[in-house]
């Protein structure tokens, strides 16, 4: 386990930035960042961004130099990298892409989802969840009902943090925004109802399309060691205000109510990709928990 920081030559803020990373562990990098008074805001979902002045003082504390191309591929290398079309700030173009396939004439209003999602105080539910979320529908079913679709994008596009809120107002944002878009009522209705339904994840039997939006939306718990842990520290990150005991205590509980699900994903398809990993991953958040 090593940490390494290269060349300072990223201008920013009248000065240059080097980029800080851990060759195995994000837990690992945070910790050493803390240690060293980096504050979390210079975190960018797969290393910190370290002004010039304070790379000495880092080296002096462990850090190891490498240049810039081989801080890339040790990155790459251990499976923390985010690649570029995962990353928040790339997504608009692509996103609005895909709203124009089923919304054509509402551009604008695709826009303004892509700008909430994109929202500076989120770190978990930003636009790289809205994209997981997408492609995880299209691995389980090749052509995904619009209402199912809109329902992903409005589904957490009010998000301060506060459950079955967030849901609320989310579910009447689309139904305000979809009327004002000429959406016929029944298929508005049905937007709000699925986004209503993400606010305990536990659609009734037979109700697909709410399966199939619970299912997508709860695909990262299936996700690989270091995309969950991402996911748990970006979670983390969204309730920096919460001290430490009463967030431990509080994801502990949602952990335990996901496990309490029988099965997690309901769409056979989605039992299969994202099950069993499931499963392992939260019960060992839960076991480090305590």
């Amino acid at each position: 386990m090593a940490i390494y920081l290269d060349t300072p030559m990223w201008p920013a803020h009248g000065t240059l930035f080097a980029h800080l990373i851990s060759d195995e562990s994000i837990e690992e990098l945070h910790a050493f960042a803390a240690h060293c008074g980096i504050r979390r805001r210079a975190f960018d979902e797969d290393h910190y961004d370290v002004a010039a002045h304070r790379c000495a003082a880092l080296v002096a504390r462990g850090a190891r130099t490498v240049d810039g191309g081989k801080l890339v591929r040790i990155l790459s290398a251990s499976g923390l990298r985010i690649p570029a079309r995962r990353r928040n700030s790339s997504l608009s173009r692509p996103l609005l892409k895909r709203w124009n396939t089923y919304m054509p004439s509402a551009e604008s209003l695709g826009e303004e989802l892509i700008a909430r999602w994109g929202e500076s105080h989120r770190r978990y539910h930003d636009r790289t969840h809205l994209l997981a979320v997408l492609e995880a529908l299209e691995l389980l079913v090749p052509e995904p009902p619009r209402a199912v679709l809109l329902a992903t994008w409005f589904h957490d596009a009010v998000y301060d943090g506060v459950d079955g809120r967030d849901e609320e107002r989310s579910a009447r944002l689309a139904e305000n925004r979809l009327d004002w878009a000429g959406l016929n009522g029944v298929e508005v209705s049905e937007v709000g109802r699925l986004v209503r339904i993400t606010a305990h994840h536990n659609p009734q039997p037979g109700d697909t399309n709410a399966e199939l939006l619970c299912d997508a939306d709860l695909s990262v718990l299936g996700q690989d060691t270091p995309a969950y842990q991402r996911y748990v520290d970006a979670v983390r990150e969204e309730y920096a205000h919460v001290p430490d005991e009463q967030f431990t205590a509080g994801r502990a509980d949602v952990v335990r109510s996901l496990l309490r699900l029988d099965p997690i994903f309901r769409i056979p398809a989605a039992r299969r990709l994202w099950e069993t990993a499931a499963r392992t991953n939260l019960s060992s958040e839960l076991a480090r928990l305590g």
